[in-house]
C-alpha cells in the first residue's frame, strides 16, 4: 500500500479549548481534516479551571460562525447572545458539544511533546518544506506515538505558565519555599476550602490586568461578609487615568465594569493600593509573608498571596521547527507589533491572520493565547479570525486567508476573562499620572496626587 501523500494527511490541531475546536470546524467547512489533540480529559481544560469566573464577553462574541453551523444540525442553539456566560458555561454548552459533534477527530490525554519534520532536525535543509511534519504524542497510559500531519496549528494556549511575582519576569527570591501561601489564579470564594483560605486574612494581589480586578472583587465581596479580611493590591506603576480601565468608554461594557468594580473595591477600604512596588523576594515573617521590593522596601506581613502577572508561551516541544519569533514578546515577529502592551491597548490591535502568522517554517502557526505570547491583550473573537484564515489558506484559497472579516471593539483596557455580574457597576472613573512615585495609598481617601513624569 503506498503512503499517503502530504495532502491527504491531517492537519494536527494541538489544544481543544475555544480556539483550537473553531480551528477543527474551519477546517472541516473547508473539506479539510483536522486531528485535534486535547492533553486534557474533556473539551476547555484550561477554561473548566476557572469556571467559576464569569467573562467579559457575551456569547454572541464567543461562539465562532463555523462551530455554530457544524452543530445546528444537532439541535444546538446558542444561550442567549447578550448574556455574559462563565468559563464552566463555556466549556459545558459550547465547547464540550462542539467536540463530541467532531466526533474521533478529537482525542483526549494527548499531550504533545515534540514537533518536526519528518527526518529532519532544524539545522537541516534539504527537501525540508517537502516533509510533512511528525507530532510525537504521549497518551495518559504514558504510551509514545507519533503522528504524521500537513501542518500543525498550536492552540495549546498559555495557562500552564503563570509568570511569576518576581519583576524581573523570574521567580521572586523565596517564592517557590512559600508555595503553599501563594495562588496564581483568580480564587473560587464559594468553594468553602478555597473561602476559609482568604476570610479574614491579609491577601497581597500582584497584578493589573482583568485577572486582578476580579480577585479584588471578589475579596471585597468576602470582606462584607468576613470581618478582617482585606487586599494589599501591589502594582508596578503608579495610579494613572489607564488602571482602572476604560469604564464607560469601553465597548465591551462588562470590561470597563471589571475595572470600575476594583476601584469601588479600594474605594471602599477593603483594599489599599501599594504603587510602584517591584517585587524582588518574599520572606517568612512569623506565620505571615513580607514582600520585598527592589531598594529593600518591606510591607506589611501578609498571610496569602495572589500573583496575577500574566501568562507565557510554552514553546519547549517546538525545538525543532523554525519559528520566527518577536524577542521580547515571544509572538509571531509580523504580529508582534500590532499588539506590543508598551504601545498598544486592546483596541488598537486590527484582525489579523496567515500573513502575520506565518513562520520560517511553512505550515506550522500559533494562535489564540499563545499566538500573543507574553502580551495581554487577546480575545476569543480574534482567535476565531485568525483559524479562519488559517483554514482558508491551507485550502488554497488565497483570497478569502487576507480577507478581514472582524471588527474588534475599541477599548482602553488590556486583559482576559473577568467578571461582571452587576450592570449597575458600570460608572465613570476618575484619572491621574501615569508615572507616580512609589506611595502607599487608599484610593478616595486622601490619595496623593502623582508625581514624575512619563
Amino acid at each position: 500500500m503506498n503512503a499517503p501523500t502530504t495532502d491527504q494527511l491531517p492537519v494536527v490541531v494541538i489544544g481543544a479549548g475555544p480556539i483550537g475546536l473553531a480551528a477543527a470546524a474551519h477546517l472541516v467547512e473547508r473539506g479539510l481534516a483536522p486531528l485535534v489533540l486535547e492533553a486534557g480529559p474533556s473539551a476547555g481544560t484550561a477554561v473548566r479551571d476557572w469556571a467559576h469566573v464569569r467573562l467579559f464577553s457575551t456569547w454572541a462574541e464567543v461562539t465562532d460562525p463555523a462551530a455554530e453551523k457544524l452543530l445546528a444540525p444537532t439541535g444546538w442553539v446558542r444561550p442567549d447572545g447578550a448574556a455574559y456566560p462563565t468559563g464552566g458555561d463555556w466549556a459545558a454548552h459550547y465547547l464540550q458539544p462542539l467536540a463530541d459533534v467532531l466526533g474521533d477527530k478529537v482525542r483526549y490525554g494527548a499531550t504533545v511533546t515534540g514537533v518536526a519534520r519528518a527526518g529532519r532536525d532544524r539545522i537541516v535543509d534539504a527537501d525540508r518544506d517537502e516533509q510533512p511534519f511528525t507530532v510525537h504524542v504521549q497518551t495518559a497510559d504514558g504510551h509514545e506515538e507519533r503522528i504524521t500531519a500537513r501542518a500543525v496549528i498550536d492552540a495549546s494556549g498559555t495557562w500552564t505558565i503563570p509568570s511569576p511575582m518576581g519583576a524581573d519576569g523570574l521567580p521572586a527570591l523565596g517564592e517557590k519555599t512559600v508555595a503553599e501561601h501563594v495562588s496564581y489564579r483568580v480564587p473560587d470564594l464559594k468553594d468553602p476550602a478555597v473561602r476559609a483560605r482568604y476570610a479574614g486574612k491579609r491577601t497581597a494581589v500582584i497584578g493589573s490586568g482583568a485577572s486582578a480586578f476580579t480577585a479584588l472583587a471578589y475579596l471585597a465581596d468576602l470582606a462584607e461578609d468576613e470581618p478582617g479580611t482585606h487586599a494589599t493590591w501591589i502594582l508596578r506603576r503608579g495610579i494613572g487615568a489607564s488602571t482602572f480601565g476604560g469604564g464607560e468608554a469601553d465597548q465591551l461594557p462588562a470590561r470597563g465594569a471589571l475595572g470600575l468594580r476594583a476601584k469601588a473595591a479600594v474605594e471602599a477600604g477593603h483594599a489599599d493600593a501599594v504603587t510602584g512596588f517591584r517585587t524582588q523576594a518574599v520572606e517568612p515573617g512569623g506565620d505571615r509573608l513580607v514582600l520585598v521590593a527592589e531598594g529593600g522596601r518591606r510591607l506589611d506581613a501578609v498571610d496569602e498571596i495572589i500573583v496575577l502577572t500574566g501568562f507565557r508561551p510554552d514553546l519547549s516541544f517546538l525545538s525543532e521547527v523554525r519559528l520566527g519569533l518577536d524577542e521580547r514578546l515571544q509572538a509571531p515577529t509580523a504580529l508582534a507589533p500590532l499588539i506590543d502592551p508598551n504601545v498598544h491597548s486592546c483596541g488598537t490591535v486590527y484582525p489579523h491572520g496567515v500573513n502575520e502568522l506565518s513562520h520560517p517554517e511553512k505550515g506550522v502557526y500559533l494562535v489564540g493565547m499563545k499566538s500573543y505570547g507574553r502580551a495581554p491583550t487577546f480575545l476569543a473573537m480574534t482567535g476565531y479570525e485568525q483559524v479562519r484564515s488559517l483554514a482558508a489558506a491551507l485550502a488554497g484559497d488565497r483570497e478569502a486567508a487576507e480577507r478581514v472579516e472582524l471588527t474588534l471593539p475599541e477599548t482602553g483596557v488590556c486583559g482576559g476573562a473577568g467578571l461582571y455580574d452587576d450592570p449597575d457597576a458600570i460608572q465613570s472613573g476618575g484619572g491621574g499620572g501615569c508615572c507616580a512615585a512609589p506611595a502607599t495609598l487608599q484610593i478616595g481617601i486622601g490619595a496623593p496626587s502623582a508625581s514624575g513624569g512619563c
